[in-house]
């Protein structure tokens, strides 16, 4: 792949990363996207149905974990980079789906801030920026 190409190839990755983002009211059922918008340390948890909220949550990390995947097979063309990527979301999945639930199920005004960060890991692609960083080091260090 010539160079133009995975340039236009990590933009378009990029913006459909952006596009998530910007259409997430559309997209996805969230009460808490108005929730921590507004002075959520001082206000009740909002009202939401549990499995319609898991459900959409898991479907917008799958996306972002899928267009991130993308971006790493394009900037570093290596199969294992890709493998050891899918662990790392796979385990993080897992764990941060549950103390999410734990936090949905349990809401305490004292947690909301740790909720909040739980959350962001799930419907933001947080992972990506780690991970790059972290292949490009491992990648010089070869």
């Amino acid at each position: 792949m010539s160079n133009f190409a995975k340039y236009i190839l990590l933009f378009v990755l990029f913006v459909l990363l952006i596009l998530v983002r910007i259409f997430e009211d559309q997209l996805f059922y969230d009460p808490y996207l108005l929730f921590f918008q507004n002075d959520y340390l001082y206000i009740d948890n909002p009202r939401r149905e549990v499995f319609k909220l898991i459900t959409f949550t898991t479907l917008r990390y799958l996306l972002n974990t899928i267009i991130s995947l993308g971006i790493l097979y394009v900037i570093f063309k290596d199969r294992s980079v890709i493998k050891f990527s899918v662990i790392i979301y796979a385990i993080a999945y897992a764990i941060l789906l549950l103390l999410f639930l734990y936090f949905v199920l349990n809401p305490h005004q004292e947690d909301y801030y740790l909720f909040f960060n739980i959350r962001r890991f799930l419907i933001q692609p947080l992972l990506l920026i780690l991970l790059l960083p972290a292949f490009y080091y491992h990648k010089q260090q070869q």
